[in-house]
């Protein structure tokens, strides 16, 4: 049967546009047709066919037809009128007017504003100035990618269905308190005795990552164009957020002391913030030494700036006794001005998406006031089950296998990294964290071994992107928590091989 010119404009689109493969067939046709309408190959005035008559032409149901119809008239793309038909109307749905006017031709002029420049320049710059490298497929990830090899799935399912069985109707509201309160005392008493950080329970924020922690503060507490001091290398989520909200950041140099200003920076005007990861930097793993942190302390103490204090992976420790939190030793020294961040996407698993913020007393109830009003956040039965999770002890008990099985990884890399290249690169080695740092020439290009490796079924990260504009630093970021033991061998072979190219 041969079709109408307007069944063969139809068709024409269903295969032009890419869709879902689960996409129903009612809005393959609905999308089918509103983008005709939008694009003006459907002009004003035109009248459809009848729902039957297109049902037979395309091959499809009739009420499926009828439900794309159904569809575009309420969204006012088209207007039934009865006993004539349906019509494109004279005018495009609210906000797509402006867009596409029937009064003025559609025209492609070069100078017209197209979807290529669509970013603000803040966004330019988070998109340019991005220190993560990101590949659609991560094969072997030596780097982040997550695994469930060990987490006990079967206890965090058995503590979820006991959290939905109470029937808590306030559960299933808006938090407006900061986060379940159940957790911030959970995590208070945690940090009490694992880390050192001198707080009460109400000092805790629940909050949806170390992401939003950071926005929060950075909304607060600063205005356009105070500066920020960052780490440099730093992690690369840290400055994206203090750009995204218009800050002016200045890099701190980094050495095996952690960050390290000069007389120059003490010089300088004041930082609104210092943001620092001090019981292991990151990605170099230094341990920031007293001296600098007391430098530090006295330092926001004398300029009114405010120490935010990433502690993001303390629970990996491998030897010796954990490193105390730097805002406990502020809180010693009468200074209440460390806001202390910490996550568990680390320890639990990364979709979980809760973090923690611990706040000075004054600032509990503006940032309560924010977090509701910015975020509305809720996801009270995830933090009620969490909460439940660490009061029955499966958090701790997690942590110390997890802490083992990560320390027998690293072991295994190392060994088979160093037997690969024979001690003929050097490693930043220390006795923490989830990644190691192999160290390169200066004049090798990290991010072309990186992608290198990638292509090797390898997934590294290039050390010089962490860093804030130039330098002649060059090397590997290369995790190893979340490869399983029997793979690490053969990603550390491929790695060391990949390696031996370029030395």
């Amino acid at each position: 049967m041969r079709r109408t010119p307007l069944a063969e404009l139809l068709q024409n689109e269903l295969e032009r546009q890419d869709f879902h493969p689960r996409l129903p067939g009612y809005k393959r046709v609905y999308e089918a047709i509103r983008s005709a309408i939008v694009n003006r190959r459907l002009p004003a005035g035109s009248k459809l066919p009848s729902s039957r008559d297109l049902a037979r032409e395309l091959s499809a149901s009739r009420n499926m037809i009828v439900a794309a119809y159904d569809q575009l008239q309420a969204e006012g793309y088209v207007s039934s009128q009865t006993g004539s038909g349906t019509y494109v109307t004279d005018v495009l749905p609210d906000g797509m007017s402006d867009i596409y006017p029937f009064n003025e031709p559609h025209t492609h002029d070069a100078n017209a504003h197209n979807d290529s420049v669509v970013l603000s320049q803040r966004g330019l710059r988070l998109t340019r100035e991005q220190g993560y490298v990101a590949y659609e497929v991560q094969p072997l990830a030596l780097s982040g990618k997550m695994d469930l090899l060990n987490f006990p799935v079967k206890t965090w399912q058995r503590v979820q269905n006991q959290i939905w069985r109470r029937e808590d109707v306030a559960l299933y509201d808006y938090d407006s308190n900061g986060g379940y309160a159940p957790l911030k005392k959970a995590v208070a008493d945690y940090l009490r005795i694992s880390r050192g950080v001198v707080l009460d329970p109400e000092q805790v924020l629940i909050t949806a990552g170390t992401q939003q922690s950071l926005d929060l503060i950075s909304r607060m507490l600063a205005d356009q164009g105070d500066i920020a001091w960052v780490e440099n290398p730093c992690y690369w989520g840290a400055w994206s957020s203090f750009y995204a909200n218009d800050l002016d950041i200045r890099p701190i140099h980094v050495d095996q002391e952690g960050m390290s200003p000069t007389v120059e920076d003490f010089a300088s005007p004041a930082p609104k913030f210092v943001y620092i990861t001090p019981s292991h930097q990151y990605p170099t793993g230094a341990i920031m030494s007293l001296a600098r942190r007391r430098q530090l302390i006295d330092y926001a103490q004398q300029s009114g700036a405010w120490l935010l204090e990433d502690d993001y992976d303390s629970e990996f420790r491998y030897s010796g006794r954990p490193i105390a939190s730097l805002q406990g030793l502020a809180h010693e020294s009468g200074i209440g001005r460390v806001l202390y961040m910490g996550t568990f996407s680390k320890v639990m698993f990364p979709g979980v998406k809760l973090s923690y913020l611990v706040l000075p007393k004054t600032l509990i109830e503006p940032f309560k006031t924010a977090l509701y009003d910015l975020y509305r956040p809720g996801q009270l039965h995830l933090q009620a089950s969490l909460a439940e999770f660490i009061e029955q002890g499966h958090f701790t008990t997690h942590i110390r296998r997890l802490r083992q099985a990560y320390a027998q990884r690293r072991t295994i890399l190392l060994a088979v990294l160093n037997k690969t290249l024979a001690h003929r690169v050097e490693q930043i080695i220390d006795d923490a964290g989830l990644h190691l740092v192999v160290k390169l020439p200066a004049h090798t290009d990290d991010v072309e071994v990186a992608n290198r490796c990638h292509s090797e079924g390898v997934s590294v990260k290039p050390l010089s992107r962490y860093y804030i504009g130039a330098t002649d630093v060059r090397g590997l970021v290369v995790g190893f928590a979340y490869v399983d033991a029997s793979d690490l061998v053969t990603c550390g072979q491929r790695l060391g091989q990949v390696l031996q190219e370029y030395l």
